[in-house]
């Protein structure tokens, strides 16, 4: 676990790097007397933890964690006041310990850090499992746009179809719009039901009604209607994307 202190008095962070000494999965990989000093080490190195005093010349403890680009790492206050405990909790600081900094204290202080890194890594996972499984015509998936919801098994969704950073799904009468590119959607959809048709259209081949030819050696497709018309859209499959239409539907 990489770590910075940031603190102006250099005798407290002498102490608290010895006292860091009982821990071996911390490594302290810098420290710094303000925020001057301290922010661009932060945003530079990334560190999964910084023990943060608040008051120091310049700018404090709390206006050092506003002035920090990207991600904020996990806060523990080390302090020799007690009444900015309340607000150090606001800005989601794990602890706050205070000055002179007890051994004991500050082993529970490390181990709320190492349950609180352990559960954001655990949740990361179950994200990237859930992104990479490969939705399949039975999943259910919830679509929201403006005020409306659905809840709609992806069979159901004959089209996809790209709107710049949008996509908009076309399902019985309905044509929400989710904040998905085209090619994220393909990489997850099922390509033995869902087939990139062109650059803008990814078609439900088990809603294919009709197949003509089309210029240039492409393919004209017509899917099958909403619920409320007797006919459904005409999407064009580019002449590169026929050769691999045909290999796919062929015996």
């Amino acid at each position: 676990m990489k770590a910075i202190i940031i603190d102006d008095e250099r005798l407290a962070r002498n102490e608290l790097k010895r006292l860091l000494e009982e821990f071996p999965k911390i490594e302290i990989i810098g420290e710094a007397a303000n925020a001057d000093e301290a922010i661009p080490m932060i945003e530079e190195e990334s560190p999964d933890l910084i023990f943060l005093d608040i008051q120091m010349p310049g700018k404090n403890g709390f206006e050092l964690l506003e002035s920090i680009e990207g991600n904020v790492p996990e806060v523990v206050f080390t302090t020799a006041y007690d009444e900015y405990a309340l607000k150090a909790f606001e800005v989601n600081a794990l602890d706050y310990i205070l000055k002179p900094i007890d051994s004991q204290r500050l082993a529970e202080a490390i181990q709320r850090v190492e349950e609180e890194l352990e559960q954001a890594k655990s949740q990361e996972k179950e994200t990237t499992s859930n992104e990479d499984k490969v939705l399949t015509e039975n999943d259910q998936v919830f679509v929201k746009d403006g005020e409306k919801c659905w809840f709609v098994r992806l069979g159901k969704v004959r089209l996809f179809e790209s709107m710049g950073n949008y996509v908009r799904l076309h399902f019985e009468d309905q044509k929400p719009m989710i904040l998905k590119s085209l090619n994220s959607l393909e990489q997850r959809l099922d390509n033995k039901t869902y087939f990139r048709a062109n650059r803008k259209h990814i078609i439900n081949l088990q809603w294919i009604d009709k197949i003509e030819p089309w210029f240039s050696g492409g393919l004209l497709v017509t899917l099958k209607g909403g619920t409320k018309g007797p006919s459904g859209e005409k999407i064009e499959i580019s002449r590169r994307q026929a050769i691999k239409f045909k290999d796919l539907m062929s015996l």
